[in-house]
């Protein structure tokens, strides 16, 4: 995995974009309002339309992946005819289609019966046809009265105690209701009294707060409604993917981007089988990759979705040393004292929280304690089946499974039983075991490696250990300590690395080279419908590194003009989350910031909120509003903050438009957006107003980033559509300022160069006759501002004298 080898398996050669374009439908925005929209995103210069899940959702859904119903295309969003009408349109334009793919789950809906297998499951248990779909542990839980031993499903639905809510329960023919819920009843029971009737079925209705230590069946991270599908086996992919692959056969689908990989079985065998079913389609994989964790070579797929990309684009343009010194200013806000050392060095703060994270989610009573008691479960069994494995107690395997939980360094591993562990994850391993002797830890170890045989019970321990270790990683650090340690918070993004801040252009330039060397079709993004705070939200953020004590005098000055009472790192996250969305109204700050308190899970949460604690930390985010002190010196902060955010904006635009990859825009980036977590970053955007805008994007406006940025991505995307981008080749600049330019050449005919670190750049002087050498073969003209300029050493000053970029043509090479 951390080999740079050519990959084992071909790229896909047909039919791969030159970019994307990211739409979330829902009932707002459905398939219909897509095909309205396919002319402007066409005269964007997009190649596909990336669109959001399309099988039929649980009711109401405005993001898709809590599939019902993998049979037809959603009604609410129009439909298969809708669908194909928006095929049509987009191929009249030259347009495609890719469509998210959710293999991992389907929703536990209510009522249930609109996910027909699940159905069929309550009712007849493991002995469905359909019981092979759902990720079950039959023997977590004592079955029916009438047969103990088969097991049953753990619903954990109920309001309070199943005995406080028993006048709840209504028997309605064939159907057991709790308010909104309908529940199929055993063939045969329906008319026992109502204790003999609840013990005779399949399920066990249960107090929803016993999920977290009783639930089994596997989950999407800790979701109740959503329900981990077996799509490792054969039937199940043929089922789920019938209706995608059709479509895919009839020409309407031309590539797909995978949900969460991570949560299966065997990613690598999936891969393998989608490629299989659709020859070799367009394929990129939701595949978070952590540190320098690579992916791996043997999956048959294009690359990743692109959070690789995001964090690297940000990185270097992120000042290192700035970074670490605000993470000491903001160590000293929240204690009050200053704070000594390097914040960069070990052991770091933002390395604690994440450890402290995993390690949460993994106790006797966390989140997942249910995940990890299910594998002590097996491991149990080993031990009673193989003496040379026996006499691990219960409390010592869960000892160990949180220990290797905790201290694994990437998602998860990738062993296959009855391969050899790759050696990447073997390493992984040791670095969890963190050079431990126990027996029971290293027993633990070699089950999750798969070294010790083959058996039922090993292969599953196996892939259970890798799918439990994905979880814990996702809720412990992305949804946990990202938002404990806020230094700052435009690192704590998914893949993120708040510890490691900043790239140094070398590293940057070494691995777009690794990119387009390994993966040169795997997405790139900034934004994303999970990102929690967009890429121009981050570009505010970024400059606050490069004024690290300014900064947090100010902040200082903000919570005392906001009066007594705050909590410090709360005061943080709001003083910053102002600055990145500003204006933002009180509504949309306080859903942000409460959400972001509950998933810390310090002073409040989702399963236990303390309500003074939130209402308090809503009124003070809605007086800000009204405070006349304070409004004024935000709004000064956010102008002040301005020129450099708009050089950080447009410069990881173009970075993004033309590094080695396809660039994924989300909806409404083609603009300056300044959206946070979702929902807020989800909602309808539209495209009607931004194509009147399109059509005069080109004419210079002082002042307006949004006519600027527009006109960047379009004419970036028409470059991309017009040729091929060639080999990626580093340029450096002379001068006394040339670390403030990034620049390199795609081929013979195409030039970026783009200022990172403005602020900075401005105390130094500007470019102070930093020069850029352009290569033979000129003229070259700036796409950005149509200035012509001869091959040889350029003045920067003069090549950014307008933008603070600049896309170079060798019109010659056309």
């Amino acid at each position: 995995m951390t080999s740079a080898a050519e990959p084992a398996q071909p790229r896909p050669a047909a039919n791969v974009p030159t970019s994307s374009y990211r739409l979330q439908l829902q009932p707002g925005f459905t398939l219909r309002d897509a095909t309205a929209a396919v002319p402007y995103l066409a005269a964007l210069g997009v190649s596909h339309l990336h669109l959001s899940p399309l099988l039929e959702a649980a009711p109401g859904s405005t993001h898709g992946y809590d599939t019902v119903d993998h049979g037809r295309i959603s009604e609410q969003l129009g439909g298969e005819p809708a669908l194909r009408e928006l095929a049509a349109a987009a191929h009249r334009h030259g347009l495609r289609l890719i469509a998210d793919v959710v293999p991992n789950h389907m929703a536990v809906p209510v009522p249930e019966q609109l996910n027909g297998p699940l159905w069929e499951v309550l009712r007849d248990g493991p002995d469905s046809p359909s019981a092979r779909w759902f990720d079950i542990d039959w023997t977590a839980q004592p079955g029916p009265a009438d047969a103990p031993g088969r097991g049953r499903v753990l619903l954990p639905l109920l309001g309070d105690r199943l005995g406080a809510v028993l006048d709840q329960l209504i028997v309605d023919g064939d159907v057991l209701r709790y308010h909104d819920h309908a529940l199929p009843l055993r063939p045969g029971t329906e008319r026992l009294p109502l204790a003999e009737l609840l013990a005779r079925q399949w399920y066990r209705l249960a107090w929803w707060r016993l999920a977290r230590t009783e639930l089994n069946y596997r989950r999407f991270f800790t979701v109740n409604e959503l329900i981990a599908v077996r799509v490792e086996e054969p039937e199940v992919f043929a089922a789920t993917h019938a209706v995608l692959l059709r479509l895919h056969a009839d020409g309407v689908l031309d590539g797909f981007r995978i949900d969460h990989p991570d949560g299966l079985a065997d990613p690598r065998g999936y891969l393998s089988r989608l490629a299989e079913a659709t020859g070799g389609a367009y394929t990129v994989v939701e595949k978070i990759l952590t540190g320098d964790e690579r992916l791996p070579t043997d999956w048959p797929c294009a690359g990743t979705t692109g959070y690789d990309a995001l964090r690297r684009i940000d990185g270097v343009l992120l000042d290192h040393a700035g970074a670490c010194r605000l993470a000491g200013a903001y160590e000293a806000f929240l204690s009050g004292s200053p704070v000594p050392g390097d914040l960069c060095q070990e052991p770091h703060p933002a390395v604690a929280a994440a450890r402290r994270g995993r390690a949460e989610m993994t106790e006797p009573h966390g989140e997942l304690a249910a995940e990890v008691d299910r594998l002590v479960r097996l491991a149990v069994r080993i031990g009673a089946a193989e003496p040379a494995h026996a006499d691990h107690a219960p409390w010592q395997l869960r000892a160990s499974l949180q220990r290797l939980l905790t201290g694994y360094p990437a998602y998860r591993p990738y062993v296959r039983p009855g391969e050899p562990a790759p050696a990447v994850s073997a390493e992984q391993l040791r670095t969890a075991l963190d050079g431990s002797t126990d027996p029971t830890d290293r027993l633990v170890a070699a089950l999750a490696l798969g070294e010790l045989g083959r058996g039922a019970d090993r292969d599953e321990f196996c892939v259970r250990f890798a799918q439990t270790a994905a979880a814990v990683a996702a809720k412990g650090v992305e949804d946990t300590a990202f938002y404990r340690w806020n230094a700052l918070p435009g690192l704590n993004e998914v893949g993120g690395e708040p510890a490691r801040p900043g790239l140094h252009p070398t590293e940057f330039h070494d691995w777009c080279r690794y990119l387009e060397r390994t993966w040169p079709h795997s997405m790139t993004v900034l934004s994303t419908h999970d990102t929690k705070r967009s890429a121009d939200a981050r570009a505010r953020l970024a400059v606050l590194a490069e004024q690290p004590a300014a900064w947090a005098a100010e902040a200082d000055a903000w919570s005392t003009a906001a009066g007594p009472g705050g909590d410090r790192d709360g005061d943080w996250l709001l003083w910053n989350t102002l600055v990145a969305a500003w204006p933002i109204g009180p509504d949309r700050l306080v859903a942000a910031l409460l959400k972001a308190a509950r998933e810390a899970k310090l002073h409040t949460s989702w399963t236990t909120p303390d309500t003074r604690f939130e209402q308090a930390l809503a009124d003070r985010a809605r007086a800000v509003h009204g405070n006349p002190g304070l409004l004024p010196r935000i709004e000064g902060r956010v102008h002040a903050l301005a020129p450099y955010a708009r050089s950080n904006t447009l410069a990881a635009a173009l970075l993004h438009l033309t590094v080695p990859g396809v660039p994924d825009l989300y909806q409404g980036s083609e603009e300056p957006l300044y959206t946070l977590v979702d929902p807020d970053n989800r909602g309808v955007v539209d495209l009607g107003a931004l194509a009147v805008r399109l059509t005069d994007a080109a004419t210079p406006r002082p002042g307006d980033l949004a006519r600027e940025k527009l006109h960047l991505t379009a004419t970036a995307l028409h470059l991309r559509r017009s040729r091929p981008l060639g080999p990626y080749r580093p340029l450096t600049a002379d001068g006394l300022t040339n670390d403030h330019l990034l620049a390199f050449a795609r081929g013979d005919d195409v030039v970026t160069a783009v200022t990172r670190l403005p602020y900075s750049l401005e105390r130094a002087g500007g470019w102070r006759g930093t020069v850029l050498e352009l290569p033979e073969g000129g003229p070259w003209t700036d796409e950005l501002t149509l200035r012509t300029y001869p091959a040889g050493a350029l003045p920067v000053a003069e090549l950014l004298a307008t933008h603070p970029v600049a896309l170079l043509t060798r019109r010659g090479g056309e």
